[in-house]
């Protein structure tokens, strides 16, 4: 009898199955059975599986006709010999030590289930799962999903080992259908007398990019919806039973998630829309608590609450507003000692319109530049996508705030009313936006030397209060629209810099630099700058690109003349870009990172074999190559 028995469900992913039987047969727990149960495959995958078989006798190949994912998992749980269970699909990979540490843990425990960390593989690329991130940020032996609530958000069934007697004792089996290992998932969770939950990175979940390949990308389809409503009722009866706790959370996730692809598909079908599934949309929103319900913004619940009522085609108007930005309900207040805020729509009930708890501030810059040796602004804040008629004169202030110190320095501080704007957008639409208008001007004369020595950053931060309301944060917009960080400027050797961050969050920074970017242009498709070095130091430079996302390096030549220096980067180059954007730190390696700061205004913006890219400055006000 081994050890651990893996079930591998495959079908039509022949490009993927032979690295993920590769990643199994390197596991350092030898002691363990491979089933892949072939689920109709039309293509050369099962060939691959043969080959692999013939190398390696722990690999077993079971053939069936096309019957989903569910069944293949069944068939090869009834194949099993093994004390514990683990199940991969056909187009992920493991790490070498992964079962090996999942099974020590329940040895050592008695845990009835062990589960670990993931993390998403984008071609060669490994970047964090955000389901998983949270519930595995720290390691914990014996646990369970009523006493670590963020295991809700690990409904997967792949990154984890049972005990074989734990399964058979609750009878647990895979329903046939899509969206199968959610219920499986949770009841496991649900069921377990005590849980290991590692920290460390147990999964390579893949992301696949061909067109209908994956659940997800056919989610709107009928059947497709069907299955993983199936799966939200199944696992719902399952808490509101078993741990009523956690039913809330799931709810606030299933609102949140589920319930979002059900708004778009119904929307898209309006009143043809299939009642069985109607049905089922409904069914499972009657058991969903108030406290759920509020858990989403108000728009996204607006258009689920109607979709609860049936009113399809007004959910259609209502989706079609919001996906443009036209949805834009009125804001306003009730009580006197302790304001509550309720967002306004005729089709929203009043027991569901309150929004107090989502209010955010949202703000952006609309122009900065120096003007006579100040940082000149001038911005709007608002909140977010809501009318502000009922706010009318609100006070507005600005400060500059240092980081370590928490020292201030005031700009701005007036009563404005909100106004209407039309905001240019990237694709060259307009949106309307109602806020307030703010302006600035930062004198860097103000710093005194003790600030300038401490080389710190500082945050532009902005604050609405009035009529019972008070918000706060930084000032921040889309990192990609306007307008441009202005060039550096220096005071008593040290330079102000003016930065925007990845999440479009303006500041100041103080600070030295060893090297300075004097010209940054796009040429013929390449990215072209030169500069100087304050210190030429030993050895031949080499400029170094860093992606944040997971530290990979691309390295390309400097030029040398004296202390000026010269490159040039073919953009068509640079490693394609994983996920919605990369971010590319630019460093000059001479033995030491010598980070250039850009004095350049310019932020060309380049497109270069259907690849766009921006080239910035970063938090530090040094080179940012961007891809979207």
């Amino acid at each position: 009898m081994p050890v651990l028995s893996v079930i591998v469900p495959f079908h039509n992913v022949e490009k993927y199955i032979g690295p993920c039987l590769d990643s199994i047969a390197a596991q350092t727990l030898a002691d363990m059975e491979v089933i892949c149960v072939d689920d109709g495959s039309g293509d050369d995958g099962p060939a691959v599986v043969e080959d692999r078989q013939a190398a390696d006798g722990r690999i077993s190949l079971i053939r069936q006709r096309n019957q989903g994912v569910g069944r293949a998992r069944n068939v090869g749980v009834a194949q099993a010999t093994g004390r514990y269970l683990a199940f991969v699909d056909g187009d992920d990979t493991v790490p070498p030590d992964a079962f090996a540490r999942l099974v020590s843990s329940l040895e050592s425990t008695g845990s009835d289930l062990a589960c670990g960390n993931v993390m998403r593989l984008y071609n060669n690329l490994l970047v964090p799962s955000w389901a998983h991130r949270d519930a595995f940020a720290r390691p914990m032996q014996r646990t369970h999903i009523t006493r670590h609530p963020l295991l809700l958000r690990d409904r997967m069934l792949w990154n984890k080992v049972y005990r074989r007697s734990f399964w058979e004792r609750l009878g647990l089996s895979f329903p046939e259908r899509m969206y199968e290992d959610q219920p499986v998932a949770m009841a496991a969770h649900v069921g377990a007398r005590s849980v290991d939950v590692l920290a460390r990175i147990v999964y390579h979940w893949r992301h696949r990019d061909e067109p209908g390949t994956s659940i997800t990308q056919r989610r709107l389809e009928p059947g497709n919806l069907r299955d993983r409503l199936l799966s939200v009722l199944q696992t719902a009866d399952l808490l509101a039973r078993g741990a009523p706790k956690l039913k809330p959370d799931f709810d606030s996730d299933t609102l949140d998630i589920d319930m979002a692809v059900a708004v778009e598909a119904m929307a898209a079908m309006g009143s043809a829309a299939d009642q069985e599934l109607l049905d089922l949309i409904v069914r499972y929103l009657d058991g969903v608590s108030n406290e759920a319900w509020h858990s989403v913004p108000f728009t996204h619940r607006l258009q689920v609450h109607l979709m609860h009522r049936r009113r399809l085609d007004e959910l259609a108007q209502v989706f079609c507003q919001d996906r443009s930005g036209l949805l834009q309900p009125r804001m306003s207040a009730a009580g006197l000692l302790r304001r509550r805020w309720y967002g306004r729509h005729p089709s929203m009930p009043g027991h569901l319109a309150g929004v107090t708890g989502e209010l955010k501030l949202t703000s952006r810059l609309v122009s900065l530049d120096w003007r006579d040796g100040l940082l000149t602004g001038v911005g709007r804040v608002g909140v977010g996508r809501f009318e502000l008629g009922e706010l009318r004169r609100t006070r507005v202030r600005v400060w500059m705030q240092e980081r370590k110190t928490g020292q201030t320095v005031p700009l701005c501080d007036q009563v404005n009313l909100p106004t209407w704007e039309n905001v240019v957008q990237e694709d060259g639409g307009a949106l309307p936006e109602h806020a307030f208008d703010f302006s600035f001007a930062f004198d860097p004369a103000v710093l005194s030397p003790a600030q300038l020595a401490r080389r710190g950053y500082w945050d532009l931060r902005v604050q609405l209060k009035g009529h019972g309301l008070k918000l706060e944060g930084r000032v921040a917009g889309p990192r990609w629209r306007p307008p441009l960080i202005p060039a550096p400027r220096r005071r008593s050797g040290v330079w102000l810099v003016p930065v925007r961050n990845a999440k479009g969050a303006w500041g100041l920074r103080l600070r030295l630099a060893p090297a300075v970017i004097g010209e940054c242009r796009v040429d013929g498709g390449d990215l072209v700058f030169s500069g100087v070095l304050s210190d030429l130091g030993d050895g031949e430079p080499v400029l170094r690109l860093r992606r944040r996302s997971d530290g990979e390096e691309m390295y390309f030549p400097i030029t040398l003349a004296g202390t000026d220096f010269h490159a040039r980067v073919p953009l068509a180059d640079i490693d394609e870009s994983v996920g919605r954007e990369s971010w590319w730190e630019v460093v000059i390696d001479q033995g030491r990172p010598i980070r250039p700061l850009v004095r350049t205004r310019e932020r060309p913006v380049a497109t270069v074999a259907d690849r766009r890219f921006l080239i910035d400055r970063g938090e530090d006000g040094c080179l940012l190559l961007a891809e979207r």
